[in-house]
Parts: C-alpha cells; structure tokens; sequence
C-alpha cells in the first residue's frame, strides 16, 4: 500500500470489516492504513492536510467509543471524498 489509491481501497475494506463486526483485526489494519496515508499524503494543499486531521481525529473519537457503524461511515464517505480530491 503505497498511493492514496491503495489506501482508498483499503479505508474501502475496512469500512466493509467493521460492518461486519471484525473489529480487532480491522482496528489493527487501520492503523498500518493512517501510518501510511500520513506519510504519502500531499503537503501542496494546506486545506486537504487540516481536513485529513478532522477525518482522521472523528475516527479516533469513534474507535475509543466503540461506534464501529460511524468510523465505517467515515472510512467509506468523507475519507473516500478527499482522497478524490487529492487524486
């Protein structure tokens, strides 16, 4: 996994993993998923890293509070729409 195409398909299965309640392996491959959109991610858009931020810290706040449903929803929605963006 190695472009934010790569990434938007993983956030894709993810997203399916966690509807369908496998939650320790899904929370472990979204780890090694974020490390690595981090690092690829393009800095040219101030806007798209803040965003990115948002995303990724209403995932956080959906894991510690076990809404397995709501971090599917952004895994497959608004992560998915800026990684369009930035395409």
């Amino acid at each position: 996994m190695n472009t934010l195409t790569d990434c938007s398909n993983q956030a894709r299965q993810l997203a399916l993993q966690f509807r369908l309640g496998k939650n320790t392996q899904a929370a472990l491959d979204m780890a090694t998923m974020v490390n690595t959109l981090i690092v690829i991610f393009p800095s040219s858009q101030p806007q798209h890293i803040k965003l990115l931020q948002q995303i990724l810290g209403q995932c956080l706040d959906c894991q510690q509070r076990q809404d397995w449903l709501a971090l599917a929803d952004y895994l497959e929605y608004e992560l998915q729409e800026l990684l369009q963006l930035c395409s």
